[in-house]
């Protein structure tokens, strides 16, 4: 099947899709739909029925990383700052230490297991491991905003976990641009190499001049046609440079989602914008990352096993740790990291970057990890905030003084 034919019948595809069927689902079932569109590409890929050949898939290289680009910029976009300043500052306490306690406990269980698993060096051990523990920090944001809508109001509770997948994803983001710098093949500029520390301020700077770039681009021009020319220019400028240079496109356009969401006059047309093509382009990348998907060597099923089993545990123990220290369990309730179980477009981006990088180490496993994960948690993860909401409103308690 020739390459042009199968970008149309995937665009067209995801087209429909998220006009037809996802908002229905989404109100009938409470489900967030998209995990089925990653089985669809593993089924079209090279590896089941070879509809979607592995040339195919190397020729859109390109694009998905610009589709990683997307959810980069997505996120950021989520971060505005005048609802944060409405917060209270202890959400965002309780989000962090959550955020840290899942990425170091998932990061060091998976390095003791993969010590044991594997004939390979410290080194490989610890990134790979790093890279599981940033995958499960990545929680999926959908679920929490399908719930906010359907319940018509914010609490306590609603509003910990809004703050959380935006604290979540932040760390995500930035820890695996990071890693990628500790991973990355490293090429010498004039004979002089780079120490990952100096990739990382080349790869904010990217961001930052992208942002601060199309800002003034845009001025206060309303016209949806130029928005849309505006923001395919800024995320093909800031991947471009990151893909070039072996960094993480994810942490440049984060930066320009959040100086664009923050600083520009047409804000709310630029969010519009995201909300219309946000569906579309995910599930593009969904198709595509599922036909990239390879099954990696022997002995993969007990490292991915773990993986699930740990996050788990990290997601409803770091949570419930988080708001012990900050006092805030009376309000949030024992088991309200369960909200934070669900894992979704951020997750199965963080694991493809890593699957595109030729020198990270067990990738193919990482991915299949992650591709798991998603699968378990995609479907379920609005049900999960719902619990969680229910059994905070069954057992309202007022939150403690002094957190503020």
């Amino acid at each position: 099947m020739s390459a042009t034919l199968v970008l149309i019948l995937v665009v067209i595809g995801a087209y429909l899709a998220a006009h037809v069927m996802f908002e229905w689902i989404a109100r009938r079932f409470l489900i967030v739909s998209g995990a089925e569109y990653l089985l669809l590409g593993i089924l079209l890929g090279p590896h089941v029925t070879g509809l979607i050949g592995t040339t195919v898939v190397s020729n859109f290289a390109p694009i998905m990383i610009l589709a990683l680009g997307g959810m980069g910029l997505l996120v950021g976009t989520g971060l505005r700052i005048p609802e944060m300043r409405r917060l209270r500052s202890v959400h965002f306490r309780v989000a962090t230490l959550e955020a840290v306690l899942v990425l170091v406990t998932v990061a060091g269980v998976m390095t003791l297991g993969l010590l044991l698993l594997f004939e390979i060096s410290a080194r490989e051990v610890v990134l790979s491991a790093t890279a599981f523990g940033i995958v499960a920090t990545a929680s999926a944001p959908s679920g929490v905003i399908l719930v906010a809508r359907h319940l018509r109001g914010r609490g306590v509770v609603m509003d910990q976990l809004t703050v959380t997948d935006w604290v979540n994803g932040a760390v995500a983001i930035v820890a695996f641009a990071f890693l990628l710098c500790l991973v990355r093949v490293d090429p010498t500029a004039g004979g002089v190499s780079l120490a990952p520390i100096e990739w990382m301020v080349i790869n904010v700077g990217i961001g930052l001049f992208g942002g601060i770039l199309f800002h003034l681009f845009l001025g206060a021009d309303k016209d949806f046609d130029r928005l849309t020319v505006a923001l395919i220019g800024a995320i093909i400028l800031t991947t471009g440079a990151a893909a070039y240079l072996q960094l993480s496109p994810l942490l440049p356009t984060f930066l320009v989602g959040v100086i664009l969401v923050n600083t520009s006059p047409v804000q709310k047309q630029i969010r519009e914008l995201l909300a219309r093509v946000e569906r579309p382009f995910y599930y593009v990348l969904l198709i595509f990352a599922g036909a990239a998907w390879r099954p990696g060597s022997g002995g993969w099923i007990v490292p991915i096993i773990l993986f699930l089993a740990i996050q788990t545990a990290a997601a409803i123990g770091g949570a419930r740790l988080a708001s012990r220290v900050n006092g805030m369990t009376s309000s949030l309730g024992p088991n309200w990291g369960i909200a934070m179980l669900g894992h979704g477009e951020l997750a199965l981006a963080i694991g493809f970057n890593y699957l595109l990088l030729e020198a990270a180490p067990l990738a193919d496993l990482v991915f299949s990890a992650t591709i798991a994960s998603v699968f378990l948690t995609h479907f379920t993860a609005a049900r999960f905030v719902r619990s969680v909401a229910q059994d905070a409103a069954s057992s309202v308690m007022p939150p403690v003084a002094g957190n503020r």
